[in-house]
């Protein structure tokens, strides 16, 4: 709700002369908590209804998170703009701790990513990490009441709705490499021809080293076929120009691990994206995420 808003805001200074509504709406993920995104569909549960009130004209446009929207949208869909990116990283929040190093061993650690736990896993085998569900209050709340000694949550979110001083340590991307689209907001559309060119009225709005950074994050988790089902990170970043997109995929006990990088125009986002996903299949990632996906299968048995 927090993101419409903002994103109404926008257009009201925009265009002070349009009424900006916003129709509320609870997505199936925001309704089912009791488990993780990877076994009840991933994604896409964030995003199918506000696509059925756009296609049914109840809606004009839809604000996402980005990394909760599926690499591929349904046919008569777009992303119309993508604006400029909040903090990238993964925070640390814990009431007695001030980082994951100081946690001791058999200490629960709660995440709702399959990507941070096996990052996680990897650096840290001594601890214990458990599934994390709900919103941004339900978290911490559990965190409050002991289920949790540290959870892992996006620094974006919590420092859009105020809740940064919660925040006791921001992990380093090379350490704890975010996800594609962390951090950043886009807004879909819905062709409906109805006369009004969305793409240009939203245009304002799209930032382009962000779309640029998150184009080339996307290809890689969408050569993959990126879902919650699979660990898989890809951050880039711009400068004059010039990108650095790095990409990781793992399985969820963090002991297969392959990475890589690259460096080139951010206008070649797409052509980057392939190049760091052809390094990882050298590195068999495709052997590591066939395996994450077979025993994902073999948990909902």
């Amino acid at each position: 709700m927090w993101q419409a808003e903002h994103v109404r805001a926008r257009l009201s200074l925009l265009y002070p002369q349009c009424c900006v509504e916003i129709l509320g709406m609870t997505t199936r993920g925001d309704q089912i908590l009791d488990r993780t995104l990877s076994k009840v569909g991933g994604k896409g549960l964030f995003v199918k209804e506000l696509e059925v009130a756009m296609a049914e004209g109840r809606a004009d446009l839809a604000v996402h998170s980005l990394k909760d929207v599926p690499m591929e949208l349904p046919e008569g869909f777009a992303l119309a703009a993508v604006l400029e990116r909040e903090d990238p990283r993964d925070a640390f929040v814990s009431n007695d701790y001030a980082s994951l190093d100081e946690l001791p061993a058999g200490a629960v650690v709660g995440t709702s990513s399959l990507r941070r736990q096996s990052l996680i896993a990897a650096r840290y085998p001594h601890l214990v990490i458990k599934p994390l569900r709900g919103n941004l209050d339900t978290r911490l709340g559990k965190l409050d009441r002991g289920d949790y000694a540290a959870i892992i949550l996006a620094a974006a979110g919590l420092n859009r709705l105020g809740l940064a001083e919660r925040i006791r340590a921001l992990l380093d991307p090379a350490s704890s490499l975010p996800a594609a689209g962390q951090g950043a907001m886009a807004i879909e559309i819905a062709d409906r021809n109805d006369g009004v060119d969305m793409i240009a009225l939203l245009a304002p709005l799209n930032h382009v080293p962000t779309a640029q950074a998150v184009t080339a994050e996307r290809r890689v988790s969408k050569v993959f076929g990126g879902s919650c089902q699979v660990p898989l990170a890809a951050y880039a970043t711009t400068e004059d120009g010039q990108m650095h997109l790095r990409a990781m995929v793992a399985t969820p006990d963090g002991k297969r691990v392959a990475s890589a990088e690259v460096h080139g125009p951010a206008t070649d986002a797409t052509q980057l994206g392939d190049q760091v996903a052809d390094k990882l299949r050298a590195q068999d990632a495709v052997a590591i995420l066939a395996s994450c996906l077979a025993e994902a299968g073999a948990g909902d048995d």
